[in-house]
């Protein structure tokens, strides 16, 4: 008769799997307060994973670029006082024949001239052909408004205030304006004539919004 024999072994219990440790836990993605596991869970767990860092990141990304733009944006936005400095109106009616007056706009000095008809004649007279910048009286200022030559007062050499806007100022051999600076000469059409100055006085943006007043800018 066959003996049988008891074996006699201890049973090995399956291992415990690892504790997730609490940083582990922090560090997992959630949404909406679950962990992202238990959302996606399956085979493409890692793979969606990846995808909700890289998705979170770009939104990140995102909102920053918003956020940096909008002050930029608003920085390149006009303030209210240089928009009002963007045009200026002033009346001329107090302006007699053979003055001028200077004005501020936009931070730089403008001539307002009211011509004689002698110094219409003046300017009407010369050969434009022989200017070093060809312009007429007609081309520089308004029809109908001719005896108004407005200008900034800027010589275009190198930026000095000419003189002969005010009374008793030189206004140079041909009876406009005079840089003391370098010595430019411009005539009662504003127009260069001598000196170092390559072009003729330049001539604002203007027009009339009455007899009396002009709009500059």
């Amino acid at each position: 008769m066959a003996t049988v024999k008891k074996t006699t072994g201890t049973t090995k219990k399956p291992a415990k799997a690892p504790a997730k440790s609490v940083a582990a836990e922090a560090a997992a993605p959630t949404l909406n307060g679950a962990p992202l596991e238990t959302i996606t869970g399956g085979e493409d767990e890692g793979v969606r994973r990846r995808d909700f860092i890289n998705i979170a990141a770009v939104s990140f990304a995102g909102v920053g670029a918003v956020a940096v733009a909008l002050p930029a944006l608003s920085t390149m936005s006009a303030s209210a006082d240089v928009l009002a400095l963007a045009s200026i109106e002033h009346d001329i009616s107090a302006i007699e024949p053979g003055q001028a007056v200077k004005v501020s706009w936009r931070k730089q000095p403008v001539f307002i001239r009211n011509l004689t008809p002698v110094e219409i004649a003046e300017a009407n007279k010369v050969d434009v052909g022989s200017l070093r910048e060809p312009q007429t009286l007609a081309e520089r200022t308004k029809p109908g408004k001719e005896n108004w030559l407005i200008t900034l007062g800027v010589c275009t050499h190198l930026g000095c205030v000419p003189l002969g806007a005010a009374a008793g100022e030189i206004k140079g051999e041909y009876g406009g304006y005079f840089c003391p600076c370098h010595g430019s000469h411009y005539d009662t059409a504003g127009r260069i004539r001598k000196g170092p100055a390559p072009l003729n006085l330049a001539v604002p943006e203007f027009s009339f919004l009455s007899d009396s007043i002009v709009k500059i800018g």
